[in-house]
């Protein structure tokens, strides 16, 4: 798989707007549909909502990554966005989240597809000078170079 068939830089949001779980996932899954990788944007966005009231996807560290395993996705892709003031997610920590990853997945891929980007993005940010990259990187080329490893690594 291409690293390209997963982000880009319109992936890519710098700073986040929305104020909510939900507006976040909105904005992020707006990305994602621009990109012409959303058969149903609507359906995508519930699957994520329905799947984030199962438990929460705020694994700590200021980190969130909310996903869905949908019909309503065309191909796998993540969306990658940043919030300088913080967003009540629920957390295992109970922390604002600052950095969101939304990703979406086919439900007809290969069934461990989410599940390698998961743990391979899990993996990686349990390291704190990982995450300070990730919030201090300045232009979209940066966060493209920092996050192209991981997917390249999680997907081989």
């Amino acid at each position: 798989m291409i690293m390209s068939n997963i982000i880009n830089e319109n992936l890519i949001k710098m700073e986040l707007h929305g104020d909510s779980k939900e507006a976040i996932i909105r904005e992020l899954a707006q990305s994602i549909d621009s990109e012409g990788r959303l058969n149903n944007f609507d359906d995508y966005v519930q699957e994520v909502i329905d799947r984030e009231g199962l438990s929460t996807t705020g694994i700590g560290f200021g980190v969130a990554i909310p996903h869905g395993k949908t019909e309503a996705v065309k191909t796998p892709t993540v969306a990658f966005g940043r919030s300088k003031n913080g967003l009540e997610w629920e957390s295992l920590d109970g922390q604002p989240v600052h950095m969101i990853f939304l990703l979406a997945v086919p439900k007809e891929a290969e069934s461990n597809t989410h599940l390698k980007i998961l743990a391979a993005l899990s993996r990686k940010l349990m390291n704190e000078d990982f995450r300070e990259l990730l919030v201090s990187a300045e232009k979209k080329e940066n966060l493209m170079n920092i996050l192209e490893d991981i997917f390249k690594k999680a997907l081989q």
